[in-house]
C-alpha cells in the first residue's frame, strides 16, 4: 500500500500482512444464471496486523449497506444454531433473572431464531437487523424488530422509543461492522444503568492455532482477539467482567459486558485465566503472526493434491453447503465446476444459483443422493458433526466426506 491503512480502532499506520488470500468477491452474493456472463467484482481480501492494538483487518472495499441490506444467511437453517440460541435464553433468563419486567434488544437479530426463546418466556425484545429481506422473516413470526444498522446514532433512537435494555446482544456482528468504535459507544449509550452486554465472536486464538484463514472474508472487517477486545471496550467505557469460551463457528468467544461505573458484577477469574492464555501463545507479538501465511498455503496445496489425485482416479466429486467461509476456501483454491460437479444448501435462497466467483451450481440436498457421488467436501467445516449425523446416515449415500479444515481428513 502507498498509504498504510489506518487501524480501525486506534488509528494507528498498519503496515504488517497477517495473510494475503489474493482477489474474491463477496461471499454472501449468489450469483443467477441470468450474471454468469456478467462481469463480477472481485477485491482483495487482505488481512493485516495493527502492531500497537494488534487489531486483524480487512481495508473496507465496500459499504455495509452494500453488503447487508439484502442479505443470503438465514440462521434459521442450522438446527445447531437455533438450539445453540435456545440454551443461551435459559442460561441469560436464569443468570440475570430476565421476566416479563425485563427487555431484550439484539443487534444483527436477523430472523429472529434467537429472540424467539424470549419471546416464548414472554421478556419484550426488539431486534434490529439491518437486512430488511431477513428482517421481515422476524417481524412475520412476531418477534418486534426495526430494519437499521447499528451505531450511536441508532443507539440514541432505540433508547428513546424502546427503553434501555437490561440485556443487550450480538452475536457474529462485531466482527461485521468498519466503524468498529461507533458500534460499541453506541452500546454504551444504549445499555441500562446496570444492563449486560453479551457478545459471541469467533475467537483470533482458535483461527491461528487451527488454520481456520477461510473464516476471512470481506464481511468480516476484524478478528478479535480477547486482549484486543477488553481494550475496545475499556475505551468505550465497558469493563468485560466475565467470558466463556464456546465451540461454534469452529471456536468462539461470548464476553460479557457491564458499565464501567458498574460495581455489582465483579470481573471473573475466568478472564485472568484467558488474558493469560493468550499471552503465552503470543498474540502480544508480532513474530507470533508472521508464520501464519505459510500454514494457509500448505492447506491449500494439500486440498489441491486430493482433489487432482481424485478426479485423475475418475471419481465423482460434490459439495456440502454453501456459506461464506466456503467461498473464500474456493476463491482462494481456484476450485470450480473442475473439480465439484455442484454444491447442495438447505436455505431455498441460495438454491437454483451459483457460488460467487467459482460459479459452482447450488442445487436442493436432494440432489445429493441422486448424484451418487464418490466424495462430499463439507464447506461448513464447522457444522461437521451436525452434517455427518443426518446427511452422513442417509440410506443409499455411500460417498466419503472431506474435511478441508483444520487440515484435509477423510471420514468415511
Amino acid at each position: 500500500m502507498d498509504h498504510p491503512l489506518q487501524c480501525r480502532f486506534c488509528g494507528y499506520p498498519v503496515r504488517h500482512t497477517f495473510v494475503d488470500l489474493g482477489m474474491s468477491p463477496l461471499c454472501q452474493r449468489h450469483i443467477t444464471a441470468e450474471q454468469l456472463n456478467h462481469m463480477e467484482p472481485f477485491y482483495p481480501l487482505h488481512a493485516y496486523l495493527c502492531e500497537r492494538c494488534f487489531l486483524v483487518q480487512l481495508e473496507e472495499f465496500v459499504a455495509p449497506s452494500a453488503i447487508f441490506s439484502e442479505y443470503a444467511y438465514f440462521s434459521s437453517y442450522s438446527d445447531s444454531w437455533v438450539e445453540h440460541a435456545r440454551k443461551y435464553c435459559e442460561l441469560m433468563c436464569e443468570r440475570f433473572r430476565l421476566g416479563r419486567h425485563s427487555r431484550v434488544v439484539e443487534i444483527a437479530s436477523n430472523d429472529g431464531y434467537l429472540l424467539q426463546h424470549f419471546v416464548a418466556k414472554s421478556v419484550p425484545v426488539l431486534g434490529v437487523e439491518p437486512a430488511a429481506n431477513v428482517a421481515e422473516v422476524a417481524l412475520r413470526n412476531g418477534i418486534r424488530s426495526v430494519v437499521k444498522f447499528f451505531g450511536t446514532q441508532t443507539a440514541h433512537e432505540l433508547a428513546a422509543e424502546f427503553g434501555k435494555p437490561d440485556l443487550l446482544l450480538g452475536n457474529n456482528v462485531l466482527a461485521h461492522v468498519p466503524d468498529l468504535n461507533d458500534f460499541v459507544a453506541g452500546m454504551k449509550l444504549l445499555l441500562g444503568e446496570k444492563g449486560v452486554i453479551t457478545m459471541e465472536f469467533p475467537h483470533l486464538l482458535e483461527l491461528m492455532q487451527h488454520n481456520q484463514f477461510d473464516t476471512i472474508y470481506h464481511e468480516h472487517f476484524s478478528y478479535l482477539s480477547f486482549a484486543t477486545v477488553t481494550e475496545v471496550f475499556r475505551h468505550h467505557g465497558l469493563t468485560l467482567f466475565d467470558v466463556e469460551t464456546l465451540p461454534t463457528h469452529g471456536g468462539s468467544l461470548r464476553i460479557y459486558g457491564r458499565h464501567t461505573e458498574d460495581g455489582s458484577k465483579p470481573v471473573s477469574a475466568r478472564v485472568r485465566e484467558l488474558h493469560a492464555v493468550e499471552e503465552r501463545f503470543g498474540l502480544r507479538k508480532v513474530a507470533t503472526y508472521a508464520a501464519f501465511a505459510e500454514q494457509v498455503r500448505e492447506t491449500k496445496r494439500a486440498l489441491l493434491t486430493f482433489l487432482i489425485d481424485a478426479k485423475r482416479a475418475g471419481k465423482r466429486i460434490v459439495a456440502y453447503g454453501a456459506p461464506g467461509k466456503g467461498n473464500t476456501l474456493l476463491n482462494y483454491c481456484g476450485i470450480g465446476t473442475d473439480f465439484l460437479d455442484f454444491t447442495v444448501d438447505r436455505n431455498p435462497h441460495k438454491q437454483g444459483k451459483y457460488t460467487p466467483g467459482t460459479h459452482i451450481p447450488i442445487l436442493h440436498p436432494d440432489e445429493l443422493i441422486k448424484a451418487r457421488p464418490d466424495y462430499v467436501l463439507i464447506l461448513p467445516w464447522n457444522l461437521k458433526e451436525e452434517i455427518l449425523a443426518t446427511v452422513g446416515r442417509t440410506p443409499g449415500l455411500k460417498a466419503r466426506f472431506v474435511v478441508p479444515i483444520p487440515r484435509v481428513e477423510i471420514v468415511a
